[in-house]
């Protein structure tokens, strides 16, 4: 945490993983966030970002989008400026989901995977979703905004056997 009593300012969500070996179709993982608002912290999200896109007002942003997990260092990378979110928000909810175009795939299939999420230097979390590897989808942050205004962050791991579209609806619940 920035300090004491202050909540969370700005997040990152990280997510890296080793590329599908040499002839297999390529593994396609996606860190996806859906805000809610304050009055339906539980309902629909009011908008989910995702696949290289921004929340309307700029506070969410997927800034790096790997449809192999070819490369060096993090493979995505969301940033979320709780301190910029307008006060209608209440609650933002991180996941990572496997795309299943080439047939139905989980985590546990999928090489060296790592999340991590952090607020500047200073990490909050991370996993190798070992916990959830009979999943497709999985949620691995919660923010939620406190009676005072500030951003808390709270530890969660939940998975998910579902298609992305159904994940960004059901991810928020309950």
């Amino acid at each position: 945490m920035s300090s004491l009593n202050k909540g969370v300012s700005k997040a990152e969500v990280s997510l890296r993983w080793d590329p599908s070996p040499m002839g297999a179709p390529s593994h396609d993982l996606d860190i996806v966030a859906a805000t809610y608002r304050a009055d339906a912290p539980h309902g629909d999200p009011a908008y989910v970002v995702h696949f290289d896109s921004r929340s309307p007002d700029g506070t969410i942003l997927l800034a790096r989008d790997s449809k192999t997990g070819q490369g060096f260092g993090s493979d995505e990378v969301m940033t979320l400026e709780f301190e910029r979110l307008a006060a209608v928000y209440g609650r933002v909810v991180v996941g990572v989901v496997i795309q299943q175009r080439d047939g139905r795939r989980v985590f546990g299939e999928v090489a060296k995977t790592l999340v991590r999420v952090a607020e500047g230097h200073t990490e909050l979390w991370k996993s190798d979703l070992a916990a959830v590897a009979g999943s497709t989808a999985a949620v691995v942050a919660e923010f939620v905004r406190d009676e005072k205004g500030g951003w808390r962050y709270r530890e969660t791991l939940r998975g998910f056997d579902t298609d992305p579209e159904a994940f960004a609806r059901l991810m928020g619940g309950a």
